[in-house]
């Protein structure tokens, strides 16, 4: 089992900054990919970045390219997203996940979830 626990969400002006934090409990946190998702009210869970075991490889969704940076520190367990020029559009609830599948896009394939954290940005 693994557990994962999200911080850092919170409110902010478009164009801001936040950085989320995603500290995990369990098992040999560098054996699982880690990943972000967001969710908004009404509309899909879908996929923000994800990042390998050794923290290597990144993914990222075409619509936070470029403006988010996904990381990992193995060390303490613990998988971060920094969101820098925030938009409200990117205004969710994000959940971090992991799985032993691979740094996939595909939320099906994350077996562990966190409780999420909402982000939330005013234009």
């Amino acid at each position: 089992q693994v557990q994962l626990v999200e911080s850092g969400g919170g409110l902010v002006q478009a164009g801001g900054s936040l950085r989320l934090s995603c500290a995990a409990s369990g098992r040999t946190f560098s054996n699982y990919a880690m990943a972000w998702f967001r969710q908004a009210p009404g509309k899909e869970r879908e996929f923000v970045a994800s990042i390998s075991g050794s923290g290597v490889l990144r993914s990222y969704a075409e619509t936070v390219k470029g403006r988010f940076t996904i990381s990992r520190d193995n060390a303490k367990n613990t998988v971060y997203v920094q969101m820098n020029t925030l938009r409200p559009e990117d205004t969710a609830v994000y959940y971090c996940a992991a799985t032993t599948q691979g740094y996939k896009a595909i939320a099906s394939l994350y077996g562990y979830w966190g409780q999420g954290t909402q982000v939330t940005v005013s234009s």
